[in-house]
């Protein structure tokens, strides 16, 4: 085995570009998604910047990242055109990271620099949270929104409010319409810290409501992080001890819509990132793009999950390739759920052709059981809609998908596959208890109306299921094949 050097920029070339970007957040998605891109963007286009990392929270990584000089690995993995890759590169954007627990005067610093544009960030959900017991005195603010009010301050008093020295903020959290949130916040700390702002109170609100840009995003890249199987294999083909390598899927997508005090021309030009050849969109409106992505990605899931695992099939690329139950799914995604959306038809057929290869990933073993958790508020959220949107549409219920909703039910039956696998239900206490207690009539029209009957413990706004016509007895004689036939073979039967 070759002796690894360590991995800082005396070993390793690094660029050095402005800093531009302040970044919340030190994790592996970030590193695997954000970071990766602006280093494409910087190789492919004229964009020329670096990333301040920012720790958000006490306990963190960027004594790691200085450590190697902020240089670390992705290893990319996934199939692209059809094609295997496995592809590693080097990531330098990163120019330093600062501990704002143990350097606040680094951090509020970063607000003098005249270049820096942009704050991206991703402190989990719970991070976008408006804590009242914040201060502006603070050092630092114990809130991600309080710090970042701290910093736009700090930067309205050094450039006396000049009109380009305000910030493009995109946060990258998990919620829906995460900018929005995190706007709500922040206008929620100049009220709090009005008396504190004193006479700068009403130029500062002026300042950051026009000059300043929050947009919400839509991210998308499964980042399972570091490596920790393929760790050695990967440092003796980089030939650097690197321990921070993060692998991530090859797929990425990045909607961004553009704040509504500005273009998304305005967005484009400063952010280039539709020049790079990557999948970025600036979009006036995140939302198609969400309903796309839980509809296509997220429903098929759902749904081939317990028709997967009922039909013996225990991993989700086998279950593609599988000649009866890769069918199904292509039906759902294909025939059904993608006839519910109102984007352009060949941007559908294009994502959910990413989404099948995404799928088929030879690098991960995705167990179908581990998408089975909490089954019934999934097929709510994901795939009832397009249940309605389908009726209403062409007449006639989509027979994939309530087949897998039949699937759901039957899985939460427990017992075993005909193999003698186990079939593990899990998901809120009253749920089971409501399906145990249903499944034990030994009658399937009562186990159909039951579930479906259930407004308040799982359908919520949608009311009672049995009100839309023919699903009751669509369901119940989907139950009953499944309990005579099998799974593989009432499937057959919808093909």
């Amino acid at each position: 085995m070759a002796q690894l050097k360590s991995l800082n920029k005396q070993t390793a070339p690094k660029s050095t570009a402005p800093e531009k970007i302040i970044q919340f957040g030190e994790g592996n998605f970030l590193r695997a998604f954000v970071d990766w891109i602006i280093w494409n963007m910087n190789a492919k286009t004229n964009f020329n910047g670096s990333v301040v990392v920012v720790q958000p929270i006490d306990k963190g990584m960027v004594q790691w990242l200085n450590g190697q000089d902020c240089l670390y690995h992705v290893n990319l993995q996934g199939r692209l055109n059809g094609e295997a890759v496995n592809q590693l590169d080097r990531i330098d954007v990163i120019s330093r990271g600062i501990d704002p627990y143990a350097q606040n005067w680094a951090y509020m610093a970063l607000a003098e620099q005249p270049e820096i544009r942009f704050v991206i960030s991703n402190t989990t959900e719970a991070g976008i949270a408006f804590d009242p017991s914040c201060k502006l005195s603070d050092a630092p603010a114990s809130s991600y929104p309080g710090k970042l009010v701290q910093l736009l301050y700090r930067r309205y008093q050094t450039f006396n409010g000049d009109p380009s020295k305000g910030l493009i903020i995109m946060p990258c959290e998990l919620i829906f319409l995460n900018g929005h949130h995190l706007k709500d916040c922040i206008r929620k700390y100049i009220e709090l810290w009005k008396e504190d702002l004193g006479k700068d109170y009403e130029g500062f609100k002026e300042w950051f409501e026009k000059y300043n840009y929050v947009c919400a995003t839509l991210v998308d890249r499964i980042v399972p992080g570091f490596p920790r199987k393929d760790i050695a294999e990967i440092q003796q083909k980089i030939g650097y001890k690197d321990n921070l390598v993060v692998q991530a899927e090859i797929f990425h997508l990045w909607v961004i819509e553009k704040a509504e005090n500005m273009t998304c021309e305005e967005l484009r030009a400063e952010f280039p990132a539709d020049q790079a050849g990557l999948h970025v969109l600036i979009a006036e409106s995140e939302a198609p793009y969400h309903e796309r992505k839980v509809t296509l990605l997220n429903g098929p899931h759902t749904v081939l999950s317990p028709v997967a695992y009922l039909s013996g099939i225990n991993i989700v690329r086998d279950a593609l390739h599988d000649e009866v139950v890769g069918k199904y799914i292509k039906k759902v995604q294909y025939d059904e759920l993608m006839q519910t959306l109102n984007l352009p038809m060949d941007e559908l057929q294009k994502f959910a052709a990413d989404v099948l290869e995404r799928f088929d990933n030879p690098y991960v073993d995705h167990q179908v059981t581990s998408i089975m958790l909490n089954s019934f508020p999934k097929f709510q959220a994901r795939d009832l809609p397009g249940v309605k949107v389908y009726l209403e549409r062409k007449g006639e219920l989509p027979k994939g998908l309530v087949l897998g909703l039949a699937a759901i039910i039957t899985y939460y039956k427990g017992g075993t596959r005909a193999d003698g696998a186990p079939i593990q239900p899990n998901d809120d206490e009253k749920i089971m208890k409501l399906l145990a207690d249903l499944w034990a009539t030994g009658d399937l029209r009562k186990v159909a109306e039951g579930v479906l009957g259930a407004k308040d413990l799982i359908w919520t706004e949608h009311g009672d299921l049995n009100q839309i016509p023919g699903l009751t007895d669509m369901l119940v004689g989907f139950l009953k094949d499944i309990q005579e036939k099998g799974m593989l073979e009432t499937v057959k039967s919808i093909l």
